[in-house]
C-alpha cells in the first residue's frame, strides 16, 4: 500500500469503509467536501433511505431526475443488460428484496426467486432523467461504488491533488506515480491470498459470492433473468482505467466470459470458478500463486 508517511482519511459511507491515502493530509474544508459527496450520493442512489428518489420509484411510477452522474452510469448499465442478456441489470432490487436483501436487513425470503423486469417494459433512462412505467426497486450496486470512487477522484483533482489512493473496501484506484502491490483475496479464506497485482494508474475492482452472503447459498450477485444467485464464478476481478467501469465488470463477469466482453470494453479480468479454476485475460497484471 502507500508508502511510510502517507496520511490516511478514514470514514464509513453508502455501507463501507473508506480510505483515501495521500502523500499530504488533506485540508480540513476538502474532507468536509468529500463526506458531504459521499452522503450526497448515498441521498440520491439508495434504496435502503426511505427519502431517496430510488425509493420513490419503488412507490410510485413516473419521472425523477437524478444527478449528472447517472448520464454514464445508465449508459454503461444499459450496454451490461445487452451484453449479457439481462442477466445484470439496475431492476434487480426487487429480487434481492425477496430474498432478504432489503432495507431492514431481514436475511430472510420472503418466497421463491422473482426475475427482474425487462427493461424495455418498465424502464426509460435517457441522461439523468429515469422514467418507469410501473414501481420498480433500482439498484446500482453493481456499478455504484466504483462510480463514487470516480466522483472522489475528480474532487480530490479539481482540488489539486494528483497523487492519491482510494480503497473502498478493497475496491482501489491509484493515481500518480509509483506502483500499488494488491494481494488478492481468497474467496474461501480471506485470510490467505490467492495472488498479486501491480496497480499503477488504474482501478482494480472485485467482486464474491462470499461477500454479503446469507442463508443456504444466498448471495447479492443475482442473475435478473431467474432472480437466483450465481453460482458458477465465485470471484472476479477487472481492472480498468475508471473505478465504475472495473466494478461493473467485474459483476458482469459471473455471467458472461471475459473474452465476450472484452469485444466491447477494454479492461483485463480475472474469474475464479466454483470447481477451484481460474481464467484471466492475456494481460492481467496480476501473478497467481500455484
Amino acid at each position: 500500500m502507500p508508502d511510510a508517511g502517507w496520511d490516511d482519511f478514514q470514514f464509513n459511507g453508502i455501507g463501507t469503509r473508506w480510505e483515501i491515502a495521500t502523500p499530504l493530509q488533506l485540508e480540513p474544508s476538502l474532507q468536509a467536501a468529500l463526506l458531504r459527496l459521499v452522503e450526497r450520493f448515498d441521498a440520491d442512489w439508495s434504496r435502503f433511505r426511505h427519502d431517496s428518489p430510488v425509493t420513490a420509484l419503488a412507490r410510485e411510477p413516473g419521472r425523477h431526475e437524478f444527478p449528472a452522474e447517472a448520464g454514464p452510469l445508465g449508459l454503461l448499465y444499459r450496454s451490461l443488460y445487452d451484453v449479457t442478456g439481462g442477466a445484470m441489470t439496475p431492476l434487480i432490487g426487487a429480487s434481492l428484496e425477496r430474498l432478504g436483501y432489503d432495507a431492514g436487513y431481514s436475511l430472510q425470503p420472503s418466497g421463491p426467486p422473482q426475475p427482474a423486469p425487462a427493461w424495455e417494459e418498465v424502464l426509460e433512462w435517457t441522461g439523468s432523467t429515469v422514467t418507469t412505467k410501473a414501481p420498480v426497486v433500482l439498484d446500482i450496486g453493481a456499478a455504484g461504488k466504483g462510480l463514487l470512487v470516480d466522483l472522489l477522484a475528480t474532487e480530490l483533482e479539481a482540488a489539486g491533488v494528483g497523487t492519491f489512493i482510494i480503497d473502498a473496501s478493497g475496491d482501489l484506484l491509484v493515481r500518480g506515480p509509483g506502483v500499488v502491490p494488491v494481494a488478492l483475496e481468497h474467496p474461501y479464506n480471506t485470510t490467505q491470498a490467492i495472488g498479486m497485482v501491480s496497480l499503477t494508474q488504474r482501478a482494480l475492482c472485485a467482486s464474491a459470492a462470499n461477500r454479503r452472503a446469507w442463508g443456504d447459498g444466498l448471495h447479492h450477485v443475482l442473475d435478473g433473468k431467474t432472480g437466483r444467485p450465481v453460482r458458477t464464478a465465485v470471484a472476479t476481478w477487472a481492472l480498468a482505467d475508471t473505478a465504475m467501469l472495473a466494478d461493473a465488470l467485474a459483476t458482469a463477469l459471473f455471467f458472461v466470459p471475459g473474452p465476450e466482453l472484452q469485444q466491447s470494453f477494454e479492461f483485463s479480468w480475472l474469474t475464479v470458478f466454483s470447481d477451484g479454476s481460474a481464467a484471466y485475460s492475456s494481460e492481467f497484471e496480476g501473478t497467481l500463486f500455484t
